[in-house]
């Protein structure tokens, strides 16, 4: 019986991830949501994820509603390990709920699925030469992220705005400012971007791909 596994960088379950997974998977479909970070404090996460200066971060959300920055290398030792914990319960399929670039991470014999591995050639396709605007939680992403796109025809534009919050750009200030730079199709990508970003960004007046939809009606098809 196919039961799939997810895991989040942050906390689980991912209550902003888990509806745009249930509109497209059988409701019957045994799951087990996983996170990095479950179990941990905030000065657990701090002293355990602590960025390191000139090192890839990623962000991501925690069980309060909170955001929390980590050191992308830390994060995926530590993802290696639960990736191992949900096949030894017996997922056949394993979702990263991240999309970040994660250089090692295996499974024995459960398909693991990694959005970073899905989204370029697919939105390649999908784009066919377009100018794509990518809109990124964090500015330091815009260089540490940017080699998974080289499948693209060009390279693409970037802005930075959190899905979580905060006093840098909104979701629509971003959208406007890849549009106005030339963008013809935009992406949000983070796992964190839910429909009301997309709606927001789309006030742009382009079209707006959103990385967790299109990975969960892909991962639908093999589940």
């Amino acid at each position: 019986m196919s039961k799939l596994g997810t895991l989040t960088i942050g906390q689980a379950p991912r209550a902003d991830i888990t509806p745009i997974l249930d509109a497209v998977l059988d409701a019957g479909l045994a799951r087990r949501h996983a996170g990095v970070l479950d179990g941990l404090s905030r000065p657990d996460i701090e002293r355990d994820f602590a960025t390191v200066p000139g090192q890839p971060v990623l962000i991501t959300k925690l069980l309060d509603g909170s955001s929390v920055v980590i050191d992308r290398a830390r994060t995926e030792k530590a993802a290696q390990r639960k990736l191992s914990m949900l096949e030894a319960e017996g997922c056949s399929t394993i979702l990263m709920l991240c999309t970040g670039h994660f250089e090692s991470l295996h499974t024995e014999s459960a398909r693991l699925v990694e959005p970073d591995r899905i989204l370029p050639p697919a939105v390649a396709a999908l784009t066919q030469g377009a100018q794509l605007g990518v809109i990124v939680p964090l500015a330091e992403q815009i260089s540490s992220e940017a080699g998974k796109w080289n499948p693209l025809g060009r390279p693409p534009l970037y802005a930075a705005a959190s899905p979580y919050g905060g006093n840098g750009a909104s979701v629509l200030q971003a959208a406007r400012e890849l549009a106005g730079r030339g963008a013809d199709i935009l992406l949000m990508d983070c796992m964190g971007f839910v429909e009301s970003h997309r709606r927001e960004a789309a006030a742009a007046g382009l079209p707006v791909i959103l990385s967790n939809s299109l990975v969960a009606k892909l991962v639908s098809e093999i589940v």
